[in-house]
């Protein structure tokens, strides 16, 4: 084997390693932070939005007021003075 041929080879195959690198790294994307947003993909801006509304804070709402309904109504009257 010639030393050239030998030298020939090893360069073909350090730069088929770092071609094959290079295409790994692109094909794969990458994780970016913008504004305190990590943004996984080069494609977030052709995501759809994943937006929810905030609801309401206190979320057994209806069942508080029909609780203090019902113990408003078990409640007895107070009584009248009784005259002697």
């Amino acid at each position: 084997m010639n030393i050239s041929t030998s030298n020939r080879s090893g360069r073909f195959q350090m730069l088929a390693g770092g071609l094959l690198l290079l295409a790994c790294g692109m094909s794969t994307g990458c994780q970016i932070d913008v504004a305190g947003q990590t943004l996984p993909s080069p494609y977030h801006l052709s995501d759809d939005v994943q937006y929810y509304a905030p609801g309401p804070e206190f979320k057994l709402a209806n069942e508080a007021a029909a609780l203090s309904e019902a113990r408003a109504q078990e409640m007895s009257e107070p009584q009248a003075a009784q005259k002697p």
